[in-house]
């Protein structure tokens, strides 16, 4: 009985749809999975009855992309009710944010007379939350490039000629936003994004967790920080970070998170659902 809490759908930069995501999950006998979408929860209700149909529970969950100390950092916010206005308000302008990204992204390859529009990377997506990937599928799809990562190597990589830089909101910001939404705060793939060092600096912030396994962390990076949250007092959570196919290969299942580390998980975000409910009965006189 193992659990995924790191997964993508084609609502944000994956792949697959919410059912062939459930089904995938269902392969692998996880018994609980989190969906992660980039700014956005609108396949949480798909998500929700695809598990159900296929006897899996499920975690609705977002990921958002912050920064601290010139750091880009991914923050995963677990249980956040999916109709919470304030937290509604906040991704309907990262949407935007991310769709004039897309808007800078092409003009830049336009320069280079590739045959590219935002019309037909918006299509491609056909999302609220379109990223890097869906302008490298339009690449693809025009025939410049053969694969993603050519795309990316020679366009959309940092210091490449369609680069350009993502907007993000400060760490406390995202996690003070994740809480008020009745959810539980945990920093995505520390290794990948280099920021474990600014671990303690984020727990003084109120992160709950670190995303200790992961499928691009080594075995020597999931002991340092398992170590490091224990240390803290932090969560120990885990997930593949499937996009689909987007990699070349599915990812879902290559990383089971064992379900009393779940349990503990489901704890906290209990807590912080009940502290936002309260808040908002509260309001304005307190909270």
């Amino acid at each position: 009985m193992f659990a995924d809490l790191h997964l993508h759908t084609h609502f944000s930069d994956g792949t697959y749809s919410p059912e062939e995501l459930a089904g995938h999950a269902r392969r692998h006998e996880l018994s609980v999975v989190a969906l992660t979408d980039h700014d956005t929860v609108d396949g949480c209700p798909r998500m929700a009855t695809a598990c159900l149909a296929e006897g899996i529970e499920l975690i609705p969950a977002i990921e958002i992309t912050s920064e601290l100390d010139g750091h880009e950092l991914h923050i995963l916010g677990y249980g956040v009710e999916s109709t919470h206005t304030g937290l509604l308000a906040e991704l309907a302008r990262f949407q935007r944010i991310r769709q004039d990204r897309i808007r800078d992204i092409v003009l830049r390859l336009q320069k280079l007379n590739l045959p590219i529009t935002s019309d037909a990377v918006f299509e491609l997506a056909n999302c609220n939350s379109p990223g890097r990937p869906h302008v490298a599928r339009a690449l693809i799809q025009a025939g410049v490039c053969k694969n993603l990562d050519e795309a990316f190597e020679r366009f959309l990589k940092r210091h490449r000629p369609g680069w350009v830089p993502k907007a993000r909101i400060h760490a406390e910001d995202a996690i003070r936003l994740i809480h008020e939404a009745g959810g539980a705060a945990v920093i995505a793939h520390p290794a990948l994004n280099r920021c474990g060092h600014l671990i303690p600096d984020l727990a003084r912030y109120g992160i709950d967790g670190i995303e200790c396994f992961h499928s691009k962390h080594s075995p020597a990076d999931s002991e340092h920080f398992e170590e490091m949250a224990n240390r803290l007092g932090l969560l120990v959570t885990g997930g593949s970070d499937c996009h689909g196919m987007n990699k070349g290969q599915p990812l879902i299942g290559g990383v089971k998170l064992p379900l009393g580390l779940v349990e503990k998980l489901r704890d906290r975000m209990s807590r912080h659902r009940l502290a936002a409910r309260s808040c908002e009965e509260l309001k304005p006189a307190v909270c």
